[in-house]
């Protein structure tokens, strides 16, 4: 049947008002997505819109951003965990404070610094003042610490190679916790603390923390304690000594306690961290073949562990003293490790004992013709002896 004019017009007309309509729509649609595409494209490189010229720009349009730049949130700005000062003058802005920091090298993007603090509602609250950070901070890291501008804290940096003497007196010297309040914590207060390390568990009984106050800058509290630095030492070591050094310790036949008696030995010989591998395989190969260790920090701790010691703690060594030194630390005279670690090692002599270079190397010593911390390494004694021969000495 034939339909008459009037619904002829009619429908013609539903079908222009659906087309006009879904055009709309589709217009709107594409607009909607480049406009955020757009704006979740700053911080990158070149080409986006900021959201501060976005009128309204909301949680959700930041949050994305966020999202796709979460790796880069959790990057540090550098190696570096040397502390430095950072100033926070009254009625300087976000965006200026975010900017100073890219330019002194602590944070990545300043940009994306701005958004995350602006996200967290943590733009209101950073406070004027002086703060420490250093480049292994990450933007949440330095966000958290900007907001504590007028809360004092203690920083102190344990450097690698310290024995337990050394870092009490460094402790000392950089916060308020009492030296010898350490150095009895340290040595047996320990074991009435309720500390609990799994690792604890390796350190035979009477021995002290030697070898586990982990090389680190730390921060504490303006009032803290002897235990509040200590907890953070074994804390640190527990998460940067990972399950897989600890277990290695079980391929060198040994326990996971004599891994870093062994990996402290490597700290006080080794100068280059590419070198350790090399130091640890040549204590390996001399340990896997029942021969003397020979190694002279072992004397040096003996010797300066004796009663009424007054001298340096790493004293410089006379051709006597490899056989004078009575001591069990002495591994000229003792087969086998020393009793207890002799120092701190830090992860780079940990790691390097646990994986040695796998090499047929019994011997070293310093390389006189750099004079830059490396060594000669040779297979033979007769080797050896002509790399002393070189250097100007005579009989090692």
């Amino acid at each position: 049947m034939a339909l008459s004019h009037k619904k002829v017009v009619k429908t013609i007309g539903r079908v222009v008002v659906f087309g006009v309509t879904m055009g709309i729509l589709v217009f709107a649609g594409f607009f909607a997505y480049q406009f955020v595409k757009r704006a979740l494209s700053v911080g990158g490189n070149g080409g986006g819109i900021d959201l501060s010229d976005v009128p309204g720009a909301d949680d959700v349009l930041i949050g994305r951003y966020l999202e796709a730049n979460a790796a880069k949130l959790e990057q540090s700005a550098g190696e570096d965990d040397t502390p430095v000062s950072f100033t926070i003058s009254p009625g300087e802005t976000v965006a200026q404070i975010a900017m100073r920091l890219q330019e002194e090298g602590l944070v990545v993007d300043a940009e994306l610094f701005r958004r995350y603090v602006q996200y967290h509602e943590m733009d209101t609250t950073i406070e004027a003042g002086e703060f420490t950070l250093c480049q292994t901070m990450t933007i949440p890291e330095i966000a958290q610490a900007l907001q504590r501008g007028l809360v004092a804290e203690q920083v102190v940096t344990i450097q690698e190679g310290l024995r337990l003497e050394q870092v009490a007196a460094a402790v000392a010297a950089q916060t308020t916790v009492p030296e010898d309040e350490f150095l009895a914590l340290a040595t047996t207060g320990w074991r009435d603390t309720g500390l609990a390390f799994d690792f604890l568990a390796e350190i035979p009984a009477g021995a002290t923390l030697e070898g586990f106050l982990f090389p680190e800058t730390y921060r504490l509290p303006e009032e803290a304690t002897a235990i509040d630095l200590l907890n953070r030492m074994l804390q640190t070591f527990d998460a940067r000594v990972t399950p897989e050094m600890r277990a290695a310790a079980a391929d060198h036949e040994m326990t996971f306690y004599e891994l870093i008696a062994m990996a402290s030995i490597v700290e006080r010989e080794a100068v280059l961290d590419e070198e350790r591998p090399f130091i640890a395989s040549v204590y390996f190969n001399r340990w896997n073949s029942g021969w003397l260790l020979n190694a002279d920090p072992t004397v040096q701790y003996g010797m300066a562990s004796q009663p009424g010691w007054t001298g340096e703690w790493w004293p410089q060594l006379t051709p006597e003293d490899y056989q004078g030194v009575i001591s069990p630390y002495n591994t000229y005279l003792n087969l086998g490790l020393s009793p207890s670690p002799i120092c701190s090692p830090g992860l780079a002599s940990i790691e390097a004992t646990a994986y040695p270079a796998d090499t047929d190397y019994f011997y070293f010593l310093a390389d006189c013709t750099k004079n830059d911390g490396s060594h000669l390494f040779a297979v033979t004694e007769e080797e050896h002896l002509s790399n002393y021969a070189m250097c100007g000495g005579g009989a090692p």
